[in-house]
């Protein structure tokens, strides 16, 4: 299966080492909006393209994998290049996924070609979660929960502040919050019980970090709801410590059985990553190889993984999965 990434950032090089992981699947091209002769990638004998040379190669590739941004990239480029290719996203802003969902899927649809939009852990492996619990328990609660990990939105919103130089920010779980779930409590639970916030914010020489402090524990959409600490550090400890994107969560369905709803259950799955984008981008090419089988199969259009059968991501056989996994 030939694999193309448009877009080298944290995520394409994540792609990249997952496809060599994975010896049914190779990468063919990097496509980028920078000059390609500044993009250095790791595949020895791989070429990199500017973007504008795409569709050139479009008889090279099985399935491209676009690694933009969900704010402004992935809303153009993957209705778009759906007209020309099979393509995979990680489009995670929930509330635009329905919208999202039917422009890629027209445009699929008119071309013959088949989408995965939403793909990685949440939205993703964790939507999958929620979606079993609730099928399994329809009567009972859903709880999902971030980190201890980087939120790379919020971690941008604090660097766009005057006199921020640099900063990275943690999302949190709040420990009794998570004991009383896992207790079967059933808790009510505001976001602001829910999750803590954690920033280390470099700030520029002579900047007024009071002001800075004020303004990220009051920006709404993504401090003003939470507990927020604030720790002002230096460039080398910033580099020194916090170097790595780490991320994880958990997703909780708790419900009853038996016929008087005598019996308690808890589903829990959690996720612990030393890497958000290189997890991430393991996830894209396993459902890559599921778009590709699915074109093969004829089923065209946009889809999600809540489309998409377990035995597709595969490389093994049938028999395999079932002989061993079963």
């Amino acid at each position: 299966m030939k694999i193309a990434i448009l877009g080298y950032g944290n995520l394409g090089k994540g792609i990249e080492c997952a496809i060599k992981h994975n010896p049914d699947t190779q990468l063919t091209a990097v496509f980028t909006r920078r000059d390609p002769s500044t993009v250095k990638v790791l595949t020895t004998g791989v070429p990199v393209y500017n973007v504008k040379d795409i569709l050139a190669h479009k008889d090279e590739i099985d399935v491209l994998i676009l690694c933009g941004g969900s704010a402004t990239d992935l809303p153009e480029q993957t209705p778009e290049y759906a007209k020309y290719f099979n393509v995979v996203d990680s489009f995670d802003t929930h509330a635009k996924i329905p919208q999202h969902f039917a422009n890629v899927d027209k445009s699929a649809k008119d071309n013959g070609h088949t989408a995965l939009i939403s793909c990685g852990w949440d939205p993703g492996l964790f939507s999958l979660m929620r979606l079993y619990g609730n099928s399994l328990l329809p009567g009972g609660a859903d709880y999902t929960f971030w980190g201890k990990g980087v939120s790379q939105g919020h971690s941008d919103a604090i660097r766009r502040i005057e006199g921020v130089k640099d900063g990275k920010q943690y999302t949190i779980p709040v420990p009794a919050a998570l004991e009383a779930v896992r207790a079967g409590k059933n808790p009510e639970l505001t976001t602001r019980q829910k999750h803590t916030r954690e920033c280390f914010v470099v700030a520029e020489e002579g900047a007024d970090k009071a002001r800075i402090e004020k303004e990220i524990k009051e920006m709404p959409n993504y401090f003003a709801d939470y507990d927020t600490t604030v720790h002002f550090i230096t460039e080398e400890e910033l580099k020194r410590d916090h170097a790595e994107i780490p991320h994880g969560g958990f997703v909780f369905r708790s419900g009853k059985t038996g016929w008087n709803d005598e019996y308690n259950n808890i589903i829990e799955y959690s996720l612990k990553l030393d890497s958000n984008p290189a997890f991430t981008s393991s996830v894209l090419v396993a459902y890559a190889r599921a778009i590709y089988r699915l074109n093969k199969e004829g089923a065209i259009g946009c889809k999600t993984v809540f489309d998409i059968a377990p035995a597709y991501l595969s490389p093994l056989s049938g028999d395999e999965i079932r002989a061993h996994m079963l």
